[in-house]
């Protein structure tokens, strides 16, 4: 059974639909590659999935541990080679003000954010930079 539902829509334009919750997104072709850079590009989208996943398999832990990542937040930056166009290095920034005391835990969370299923799914050439202001 699929997962998602997608419909082309015209002008680089894309409408996944999520079809176990009914999320739907649009998705538009970058100003660089010919398109009018008015929502998530599909390579936009695989960097956002790398920190959204990262925060995610984090989460999972914390909770295990019963505690939560309240004020966790991250930058993600895109970086594209040209020749062949595809993602190059993904840029991810953790900032949190206020993280737990526990170094184990943080060292815990970190492991766990650099093996997320979608960092392991990336190709080993496209580089993921990583820092964790915590």
């Amino acid at each position: 059974m699929p997962t998602i539902k997608s419909d082309y829509l015209g002008n680089l334009r894309t409408n996944p639909k999520h079809l176990q919750s009914g999320e739907e997104i649009i998705t538009d072709a970058p100003l660089d590659n010919n398109g009018k850079g008015e929502a998530f590009s599909p390579t936009d989208l695989v960097a956002a999935a790398l920190g959204s996943c990262m925060v995610t398999i984090m989460g999972i832990v914390a909770n295990k541990e019963g505690k939560q990542l309240e004020g966790l937040s991250w930058n993600t930056t895109k970086v594209m080679e040209d020749s062949p166009r595809k993602i190059k290095e993904i840029i991810i920034e953790f900032n949190w003000d206020h993280p737990f005391e526990d170094e184990k835990l943080l060292q815990k969370l970190k492991n766990a954010a650099r093996t997320c299923p979608v960092a392991l799914s990336l190709a080993s050439d496209i580089k993921q930079d990583i820092t964790f202001n915590f």
